[in-house]
């Protein structure tokens, strides 16, 4: 009996439009930073054109993406609310998949734009297996100071003690599989920004993802027991904002690109994976292979990373000790700089930056669940 789990940041799936960009420029779309604009008013009105022009070739890729990972279970990140998801999936995905991903659940969390992790499950897998919603469990209210998490660096970001941990959430979803008992655990840790303190973006919000990971360690081993729960059926799918390695590229189309696997000397995932608690099965995948993000800042600073994961247990690792993961990469965008042989040929209409199905890319596995 196997089960087809798929995890994707499917990026600000929204049905509302987002006026924000008025009073701050860092979440203004580039297109409307070209026009002077007169009045907040004129703004909503092009804003709301924008968005909506954009939109659908958008969600075509997304879907596209999704339809790809023919999963059956998708963790997603970055959904408004349940209405936008029942509106995607209804009018996007159900036209490419045929029967529909039935199922959806989603909760509140704490990004200040609204958006949440969600989840989307088919009534049974592809060999016929029930799938069965059993309950959903959000640790979006889990404070620093209930799990004893607040340290001098969290201080020095300015959270207090009695600020929420997650970003967003850490949502639990029970499910069963044929019968057998599996829990997810939906997570988006907090993003990197920009330098601050005189420390690059990724490492000055370091400790917040440090605390989310060593928060989510915590809810699992509370629930199963510390001495057990690796040994559980649980998975954990997101957004983690952070690697443990990046490629660097170097080069140019005319030149040639040139492209170096870097270590890092610490990362949240380290918290999650210590001790053989579970593991990052895309690191199974070659070096080269294991990225699903595609960062630029300009010539001097681009690199390929995994910001995207599926950790499973310990006891499901084992169990499926064979099994690796696919990374669906046909919805980037052209300008997404890949190493030699891992061309792919681009979905439909895919734009040198955008549209594009994000700027992230699914990751799929298929699980043996006997």
């Amino acid at each position: 009996m196997s089960l087809r789990l798929a995890t994707f940041n499917v990026e600000n799936l929204m049905n509302r439009f987002d006026f924000s960009g008025y009073r701050n420029q860092l979440n203004e779309d580039r297109t409307l930073a070209l026009f002077d604009i007169q009045s907040e008013a004129e703004y909503k009105m092009l804003e709301q054109a924008r968005a909506i022009a954009q939109s659908d070739d958008t969600r075509q890729l997304s879907a596209l993406a999704i339809a790809a990972t023919r999963a059956d279970i998708i963790c997603m990140q970055e959904v408004d609310n349940i209405e936008a998801l029942k509106a995607f999936e209804y009018g996007y995905l159900f036209k490419m998949v045929g029967q529909g991903y039935r199922q959806k659940y989603t909760t509140s969390g704490n990004d200040s734009r609204g958006i949440d992790v969600a989840v989307m499950m088919r009534n049974e897998t592809a060999q016929g297996q029930p799938i069965e919603f059993v309950r959903m469990t959000s640790h979006a209210y889990v404070t620093y100071e209930q799990f004893g998490l607040h340290t001098p660096e969290l201080a020095a970001l300015g959270s207090q003690a009695n600020e929420r941990i997650f970003r967003r959430d850490c949502l639990e979803v029970d499910i069963t599989v044929g019968g057998l008992p599996l829990t997810l655990y939906l997570v988006h840790f907090k993003s990197m920004g920009p330098a601050r303190n005189g420390l690059d973006g990724r490492e000055a919000t370091m400790p917040v993802r440090m605390a989310e990971a060593l928060a989510v360690r915590r809810i699992i081993e509370e629930r199963f027991g510390g001495d057990h729960a690796a040994d559980k059926r649980w998975a954990i799918c997101g957004d983690m904002n952070d690697y443990r390695q990046r490629v660097k590229i170097a080069g140019d189309d005319v030149d040639g690109y040139r492209f170096e696997v870097v270590d890092e000397n610490q990362s949240c995932i380290d918290v999650l994976t210590a001790g053989g608690f579970c593991e990052n099965v895309v690191e199974r995948r070659p070096e080269m292979n294991r990225w699903t993000f595609y960062h630029t800042r300009g010539p001097e600073e681009r690199h390929l990373c995994q910001l995207d994961y599926i950790l499973l247990s310990r006891g499901l690792a084992a169990k499926n000790a064979t099994a690796v993961p696919d990374i669906i990469r046909n919805g980037q965008p052209w300008r997404t700089i890949f190493p030699a042989g891992q061309e792919v040929e681009r979905f439909p209409r895919a734009g040198w930056d955008r549209p594009k199905a994000s700027d992230h890319c699914p990751v799929a596995i298929t699980l043996d669940m006997a």
